[in-house]
């Protein structure tokens, strides 16, 4: 039986998904970030345009930066709209940030956009990952344990 949806959640919904970092990256921590928009920006991101799949996060002067992330023009406000793939600073506490900073600059880690989404509020969010690459025999592995999993399920399901 399906869940009924709550007050509480009835204004999440997910805007754009990096399923590729899942994939590319071994994510060691994620943190919850806000971000700052134009109103043309958050109006389109509403109507669903946008795409974070080629896009980073940097620490520049003590800051957070999102780059290259792309938020499709709104029609309505082209006169006065945004740059499609302009550099958007991402709110977080200091603690926060120089965690990110010093997991960037001595660990290697690297910060990547896992999921832009509206929270309970309607405020946009975005997830970030603190992450380190893996090597071509690391998304071997994970590969494989997902498609045992998959195996192990179908075996479980129809009984052969």
């Amino acid at each position: 039986m399906a869940k009924a949806k709550t007050k509480e959640d009835a204004n999440y919904k997910v805007i754009a998904d990096n399923r590729r970092a899942r994939y590319d990256y071994a994510i060691e921590e994620d943190i919850e970030c806000g971000i700052v928009l134009m109103g043309s920006e958050v109006k389109s991101l509403r109507q669903g345009g946008s795409n974070i799949a080629e896009s980073y996060v940097a620490v520049e002067d003590g800051e957070l930066y999102l780059t290259n992330a792309y938020i499709a023009p709104y029609k309505q406000a082209i006169t006065w709209g945004h740059l499609e793939r302009r550099k958007r600073k991402l709110l977080a506490s200091k603690r926060e940030i120089s965690k990110m900073w010093n997991a960037t600059s001595r660990k290697g880690m690297t910060l990547v956009p896992l999921v832009m989404y509206f929270n309970h509020k309607g405020l946009v969010k975005v997830k970030v990952g603190i992450a380190k690459g893996k090597k071509a025999h690391d998304k071997r592995a994970t590969e494989a344990k997902r498609d045992w999993g998959r195996q192990k399920q179908r075996l479980l399901r129809h009984g052969d």
